[in-house]
């Protein structure tokens, strides 16, 4: 897959990750590129190991949609705050999973980019617990999260592995919750 940045694209201006104290959560993450333009915001399943200074295939991969979208920068929250590049690295316990002030982070993106006018993508894939998905949805400003893409079983599909071209689209889960 290509990560969609073309030659030529504006450089990355301005790049933040909101980190626990003790590292093991990553709550936030930015890119900017150009502040006239809304952020594309994605609500992706767990952060990996990309941070302030390092990115990884799938942070380029989402610059590369928020660009393709005519958004100025990128965020990413997650719902669950636990670092981990596998996510069956993810701790089996869902409080230590998500961390203590992940919900905040994800509201206040999701608020962010209602504010904005900028996209609000759910993109984690097929792997996430349908309660939690419950809980997030119930969040302040989570109310008009859209899917590039969505699989048969109706989960939003994650950016890394969708075609380039693809434009949001309103998404809620199937019956409500998956």
């Amino acid at each position: 897959m290509t990560d969609l940045i073309t030659p030529g694209a504006r450089p990355i201006q301005h790049r933040t990750a909101e980190l626990s104290r003790c590292g093991r959560y990553r709550y936030r993450l930015t890119r900017e590129w150009d502040d006239a333009r809304p952020p594309a915001t994605f609500v992706m399943l767990n952060p990996s190991t990309a941070d302030a200074d390092e990115d990884d295939p799938t942070v380029r991969r989402c610059m590369g949609f928020a660009r393709q979208l005519g958004c100025g920068s990128l965020v990413v929250v997650n719902l669950y705050a636990w670092r981990a590049t596998n996510p069956a690295d993810l701790p089996a316990d869902e409080g230590l999973r998500t961390g203590p002030d992940n919900d905040g982070w994800l509201s206040q993106s999701a608020l962010d980019a209602l504010d904005s006018e900028g996209p609000l993508i759910a993109a984690w894939g097929t792997r996430a617990a349908p309660r939690r998905v419950a809980d997030v949805l119930s969040l302040p400003g989570m109310g008009r999260m859209t899917a590039l893409a969505v699989t048969r079983a109706g989960h939003p599909g994650h950016p890394l592995y969708l075609p380039n071209g693809l434009r949001p689209m309103p998404w809620r889960p199937v019956g409500g919750v998956l």
